[in-house]
């Protein structure tokens, strides 16, 4: 199955016949102050920086989130999206947990946007799937409901059925739906990535879908967390992830993606892997 998103230029498709699509995503003020203070003081330049230099590092999609404490999240998630497409013509994935910022971001969006995200809750369902259905975008839908998160697959799995069934019935195609099973901490509980695994499998199987995670949540609180998530990046595409939401800019990571690729009979002649480290170490030509 494949998930195609665009700009008003370029066209990425998501798909398990393809290499691993790279949502990159450092343009997020959470826990990231100088981000955060040039976002409330209106200076998009390191908004700018950080998407360039992304997308030099191997991102096709870059998630854009402007959620910060006190700012107008609409109106800055409109002048975010105008500020990176002047500099990249990569498509955007717009994020956040206002449905009234995500329909902002998508009426002045030029091309089919990705959305990050929808979930389980009743609420999200009612609000986020019609924007997303009115402005024929692609969604991220989160395997969590009013209950909260999940520890076991079949709940999950329950979850991401229902999510598709509602967004199905208000004419999202299937294609369009990615789901993310959620990674949780494993320094917090030793079988969180046991079970992002078994869910990932299990919802390619079930579902067919495309799938997406955000990787650096695996290695909250552990040392290393870059080492961390390139292994788990490795397993979990293994089982069906087809576009982390990750740092591309974190040379660990993108190895990890470009070998795992080239194992995977999806890198013809090495030549992604060969170009990516001539990038990384000019040094060496």
């Amino acid at each position: 199955m494949e998930t195609k998103i665009s700009s008003l230029t370029k066209e990425v498709i998501i798909g398990p016949d393809h290499p691993v699509v790279i949502i990159g995503e450092r343009i997020n003020p959470t826990g990231r102050k100088k981000l955060a203070r040039s976002l409330e003081q209106g200076d998009l330049s390191l908004l700018q920086q950080e998407a360039l230099r992304q997308v030099a590092a191997g991102a096709q999609v870059l998630d854009v989130n402007v959620g910060i404490s006190g700012g107008d999240e609409s109106a800055l998630m409109i002048q975010a999206i105008k500020a990176i497409s002047d500099v990249t013509d990569v498509p955007l994935c717009i994020d956040s947990a206002k449905p009234e910022v995500l329909a902002a971001g998508l009426s002045v969006y030029k091309g089919k946007a990705l959305v990050n995200s929808a979930n389980g809750e009743e609420s999200k369902i009612k609000e986020v799937l019609p924007i997303v259905a009115r402005y024929k975008a692609a969604v991220v839908c989160l395997t969590m409901d009013d209950k909260g998160i999940p520890s076991d697959v079949p709940t999950r799995m329950k979850i991401g059925d229902t999510i598709v069934n509602e967004a199905t019935k208000l004419g999202i195609p299937l294609e369009d739906i990615i789901i993310d099973p959620l990674a949780m901490s494993v320094s917090a509980d030793d079988r969180a990535g046991l079970s992002a695994l078994k869910a990932l499998a299990e919802i390619k199987k079930n579902l067919g879908v495309n799938q997406t995670i955000g990787a650096s949540n695996v290695s909250f609180g552990l040392p290393d967390r870059a080492f961390v998530n390139g292994v788990f990046l490795a397993m979990a595409i293994m089982k069906g992830l087809t576009c982390p939401i990750t740092d591309p800019t974190n040379w660990t990571i993108r190895e990890t993606l470009l070998l795992t690729d080239l194992m995977l009979g999806k890198d013809e002649f090495s030549m992604n892997f060969i170009s990516g480290y001539r990038d990384q170490h000019p040094e060496e030509d």
